[in-house]
């Protein structure tokens, strides 16, 4: 019986904790076991991610409406009590613009996009700086994504979950033996986030004052889930 505990122990196992486990060799009187945790919470920071986008016939003409559209939108964030320092620019790219309907294309402009992304504690100040960014039409597309600012903190309880679910698993399996679980002598964690996002296009948000409440008024974010993976191998007493 004692020399079957780790073969029984990995035929307990789900297939798709086969996929995960990692090759190790499992010596006598010990136990190998897998669990899945996670960490729950409400998010506390709200990613509003959208571009300024400019197009004119040359590449300086371009880049100036660019540069307005831009302090149009540093004055939306003031507006609202923000710090334009706190949006960061991702990425910027300025293309040539071709006219294809002729056998021998023809440039006709330069079209400039600038990424923006704005990290919001407010959640109260996410719709009015949507509304104004659409009114505004500097941008051609609005998204936004809830997470959690100390995501290292909740990936900690999601494997501290997926420990004790493993830990008690090869106690089970253990007492069903006539065994004790000893000390842990190997482990292995995955963790990931799972982000929310919620599109928002300008065409939306210039609907919302003649359609009345957006769909999603008075609803919540989606909590923010952190799972975590864990496979352990414990000595048997």
């Amino acid at each position: 019986m004692k020399s079957t505990i780790a073969l029984l122990a990995f035929l307990l196992l789900s297939p798709s904790l086969f996929a995960q486990a990692p090759n190790i060799n499992a010596a006598p009187n010990t136990l190998f076991t897998g669990a899945d945790g996670k960490f729950e919470a409400a998010p506390d920071t709200a990613l509003v991610q959208f571009n300024i986008s400019a197009q004119a016939d040359n590449a300086k003409a371009a880049y100036d409406q660019a540069s307005k559209q831009s302090e149009q939108v540093r004055q939306i964030l003031r507006d609202n009590a923000i710090d334009p320092k706190t949006a960061q620019i991702g990425s910027y790219s300025i293309e040539p613009v071709y006219d294809w309907k002729t056998a021998k294309r023809k440039l006709i402009g330069y079209h400039v996009t600038t990424a923006v992304t704005l990290k919001l504690k407010d959640f109260a100040k996410i719709g009015p700086i949507t509304q104004q960014l659409a009114d505004s039409a500097v941008s051609e597309s609005q998204s936004i994504s809830y997470t959690l600012d100390n995501i290292d903190e909740a990936k900690s309880k999601a494997v501290e979950d997926a420990y004790h679910r493993a830990h008690s698993a090869a106690d089970s399996l253990a007492k069903a033996a006539g065994r004790a679980v000893g000390e842990l002598s190997y482990a292995s964690v995955d963790t990931y986030e799972n982000v929310r996002p919620v599109g928002i296009t300008p065409r939306v948000m210039a609907m919302k004052a003649e359609a009345g409440p957006a769909p999603t008024e008075q609803f919540s974010p989606q909590t923010v889930t952190v799972p975590a993976h864990l496979n352990a191998l414990f000595s048997l007493k």
